[in-house]
């Protein structure tokens, strides 16, 4: 039978996990080598750590970051944050990381998520696409950290990544980004429906019940979250944790 991929999406911010709430007020949360630790001992399925400043500030996320991820991980990891060139992507793949994320390169052009898939292999080439309505309400894709707007539906530019030979999107929700109050399914579904790579949901999972409502009903191919991972329950009292297999029924 199959089972959705559960994966914890840690955010990096001066090489410490931090949490957002709508990209927002982020809250210190630990040390991210510990975190690995916690995640190998419960068995996470997968791992993806993003550096939220890197592109905004030119920089690529740490390497030595990424080899001392490698060094602990007993589950694959992928990584994003800054990542511009061909080179940038070997660098992170050579300093242990399964997969790359990418989200500001990908926005600004497109072609070079067909040169990465060329180059790498579709299954190294994860595109995470942020979404935010905008003033006059419809939605759009974000980069920079849902900072600046694209010109792209979230729809359309998920089949312009399926196109251009992503391996897999992560679709996060701005708007329900650390609410806790549940995945944006409709905007899951949409995309889900619209591409042929696996889909990952992220963005406001707060209960292992929003899991089992957004693989039913938005038909993602894993469930990606942040607090739910990093808090103890909807009081935010920091606990890294993960659930055991018997806790979730697909």
């Amino acid at each position: 039978m199959f089972r959705p991929r559960i994966i914890p999406v840690l955010l990096l911010k001066d090489l410490a996990i931090v949490k957002s709430v709508r990209f927002k007020n982020y809250n210190y949360i630990g040390d991210p080598i510990n975190a690995v630790r916690i995640l190998n001992d419960l068995e996470a399925d997968e791992l993806v750590f993003l550096d939220i400043a890197a592109s905004k500030t030119n920089r690529l996320i740490s390497l030595d970051f990424v080899k001392a991820v490698g060094e602990e991980a007993q589950m694959p990891f992928c990584v994003g944050g800054g990542i511009t060139t061909l080179q940038d992507i070997k660098l992170v793949i050579g300093a242990g990381a399964e997969r790359v994320v990418l989200n500001t390169s990908a926005g600004r052009d497109p072609e070079f998520v067909r040169a990465a898939s060329d180059e790498f292999g579709s299954s190294t080439i994860a595109v995470c696409i942020d979404v935010k309505r905008t003033v006059f309400g419809g939605q759009r894709t974000w980069i920079l950290g849902g900072s600046r707007s694209t010109r792209f539906s979230p729809v359309d530019f998920a089949k312009l990544m399926d196109d251009k030979g992503a391996g897999e999107l992560i679709i996060q929700s701005i708007e329900k980004d650390g609410t806790m109050e549940g995945y944006d399914v409709d905007l899951i579904r949409s995309i889900s429906q619209a591409v042929s790579v696996p889909v990952v949901a992220l963005g406001g999972a707060g209960t292992i019940e929003h899991l089992v409502d957004c693989y039913r009903h938005g038909f993602a191919n894993g469930l990606a979250a942040g607090s739910l991972f990093v808090y103890k329950d909807r009081k935010r009292g920091v606990l890294i944790n993960y659930p055991q297999r018997t806790d979730v029924s697909f």
